[in-house]
């Protein structure tokens, strides 16, 4: 034991003592969550001991890998031991003192954010790499002792969680970590065994090494992924499922359980959880797949095994055919890893496809939870392009007058106008804005049906695509729409179209706008709205556009054409106003308030002061003409 002279102070990172404050006032229910957590830390050294021992004979010995939870009523203390890797001094201050995944960090930020909003859940700690300090939930303090499997001298770290720990030398430790928690008052059920017990049974029933309680193994679960689909029941794939994900009481959407014997032999058992959390705040997610070799782990959370569009899914892959000693450099060319990918690529596809055709229901929950997601495979997998992009889902037109769910590229097509050649679509950054825009106004006249994409990805999704079943996909706010059939005839008389001025007035709005546009035109499209702005064929989508400048990306300074509408009120007044050259100056300011307002529409604010400022003009000249006197 090291004395108080040999003991180094440190003080925890700012946002360890963050996460503490947040643990220490977490809900009474999640406490359990602690022995979760300290056992899967467990279960990885000896998983890292394991893979060591067989890749280097210098540290191979005989001794069974496990994990001892003892509990003692009397002193009111709970014992966590493994004989795994063990940690350095370096490792200990490192490790225990610091976060050094960005995730984590994410992890922090979102779960102070949502405990404000009284919606926090700690229970998914585990998965961003700090489940360690979930033991000052139940622990008023944590003492951890260890001995590296390099090393012949041990190493003890204490510390009560309030804002700094200590690290000495220790005398007389194997190999290995035993965590010791001095639990609190409210706490002291977890020394009980009978408690131990069911938490490691409801918790850690597939951690694949023995842990022990008095001298009991505990867990005793088969590794489910090498038995036959037909002799897996449901609650152990759900077990199985929550020993992955760190998500108590919470069953998967799906599973996916494959097994191949030729060319290559591997099993592997996939899951998709309910819902995103990348959705909720916490950032990018990392890959959730282990990679195993004869049942041995070689690699958590895997990158190579599913493409980055399925990075949300959960789950194991064993391969027998693999070398135990691969590295990651080496699996990002391996012939082998590249052949489990493109199966398990197209057994997901397939199994995403039949929940679509057999349980719209559950394929709905999927879509809003993991879209945006899938979403981006559609630019980064070619040869999946068409499968991904039947599984979308989107708002549209006709959804929106149904009242129904949103809809697939499949079903749009199969509604499509006998002579319609195009997929239409607009994009905004909200569904209000996108309902408002006055280049809709065509297709409701018409009754065609447009996609609206709200978020952001959708654009470039549009835009790698291109086309589906042939279809082209089009922005609605494209200068040439190519719509089908006849041009509706105009319900306007010509008393109630602009007539004669329309001419001179599109000139003066030329004059007004100068390069602000490429080009002033009468529409073809609109029925109430005065003006519009649309784009050059073969031009990126307006949404696009404002995506793209907001990534500081250069852009032509104008590739838009302003549409006017020669049947609004407006318009006709203006029109009309052209016959004298003194109202010039008054309608060059409408024009550039007219093109401004159709920028708000689409959600771009553009010259603010200026704007201001015209206004300001406008209703001053209006105020001017009205009378004070009463008639």
């Amino acid at each position: 034991m090291a004395t108080g002279t040999d003991k180094q102070q440190f003080s925890f990172q700012a946002e360890i003592k963050q996460l503490l404050h947040l643990l220490a006032h977490s809900l009474y229910q999640t406490r359990e969550i602690a022995i979760r957590e300290l056992i899967s830390n467990a279960s990885d050294a000896l998983d890292k001991m394991r893979y060591i021992a067989l890749t280097d004979e210098a540290y191979r010995d005989t001794g069974p890998l496990e994990i001892v939870v003892e509990g003692d009523k009397d002193a009111r203390r709970l014992i966590i031991r493994d004989n795994g890797i063990g940690m350095t001094h370096d490792e200990l201050v490192t490790n225990l003192g610091t976060i050094a995944h960005s995730g984590s960090l994410e992890f922090l930020r979102a779960m102070a954010a949502r405990q404000a909003q009284g919606k926090a859940d700690v229970s998914l700690i585990g998965q961003f790499g700090v489940g360690f300090y979930s033991a000052f939930m139940v622990a008023d303090a944590v003492r951890v002792r260890t001995r590296s499997y390099q090393e012949s001298a041990g190493w003890e770290w204490e510390s009560d969680g309030s804002g700094t720990f200590t690290v000495g030398p220790a005398e007389g430790l194997g190999r290995g970590t035993e965590v010791i928690l001095h639990l609190k008052e409210d706490a002291k059920e977890f020394a009980e065994d009978w408690r131990i017990k069911g938490v490691i049974k409801r918790y850690s029933s597939f951690v694949p090494h023995p842990v022990k309680v008095d001298g009991t193994v505990v867990n005793d679960q088969k590794p489910i992924w090498v038995e036959p689909k037909s002799q897996v029941t449901d609650e152990q794939y759900r077990q199985f499922y929550q020993h992955l994900t760190h998500r108590a009481d919470e069953a998967p959407l799906w599973h996916l359980h494959l097994a191949a014997d030729s060319p290559i032999q591997f099993h592997a058992l996939l899951y998709c959880p309910r819902s995103n959390p990348e959705l909720l705040g916490f950032g990018r997610q990392n890959h959730g797949l282990q990679l195993c070799a004869k049942r041995v782990l070689v690699q958590s959370d895997c990158q190579e095994l599913v493409p980055e569009y399925l990075r949300f899914l959960y789950g194991l892959v064993d391969s027998e055919d693999l070398p135990l000693n691969v590295s990651r450099e080496t699996l990002q060319d391996n012939t082998l890893i590249r052949r489990i990918r493109n199966t398990l690529v197209k057994g997901v596809l397939d199994r995403l496809q039949k929940l679509a055709d057999e349980s719209p229901d559950d394929f709905l929950t999927f879509a809003r939870q993991f879209n945006p997601i899938l979403r981006e495979g559609i630019a980064v997998d070619p040869p999946n392009r068409d499968r991904i992009a039947r599984l979308l889902r989107f708002t549209s037109s006709h959804t929106e007058s149904t009242g129904g769910p949103p809809t697939s590229l499949p079903d749009y097509v199969s509604r499509m106008q006998a002579d319609q050649k195009r997929i239409y679509y607009v994009g905004g950054p909200d569904l209000g804005t996108i309902q408002k825009s006055p280049n809709l106004e065509v297709f409701r006249r018409r009754n065609l049906e447009v996609l609206y994409l709200t978020d952001p990805i959708d654009e470039f999704v549009m835009s790698s695509l291109g086309s589906f079943d042939g279809k082209t996909l089009t922005s609605i706010d494209a200068a040439e729409l190519d719509l089908p059939g006849a041009e509706p005839e105009s319900e306007a008389t010509p008393e109630e179209t602009a007539g004669g001025g329309l001419a001179r007035l599109l000139e003066l709005f030329r004059r007004a706008l100068g390069d602000r546009v490429k080009e002033v035109r009468e529409s073809k499209r609109l029925t109430d709205s005065p003006c519009c702005l649309v784009n050059v064929d073969a031009y990126l989508s307006t949404q696009m556009q404002r995506l793209l400048r907001m990534a500081n990306k250069d852009l032509p300074a104008s590739e838009r054409i302003l549409e006017v509408n020669p049947a609004a009120p407006i318009i006709r007044r203006l029109s009309s106003l052209t016959a004298n050259p003194d109202h010039e100056g008054f309608i060059k300011q409408c024009a550039l308030q007219l093109w401004v307002n159709a920028q708000m529409l689409e959600g771009v604010l553009v010259e603010p002061q200026e704007t201001v400022n015209r206004i300001q003009s406008i209703l001053e000249e209006a105020a001017e003409k009205r009378s004070p006197i009463v008639f």
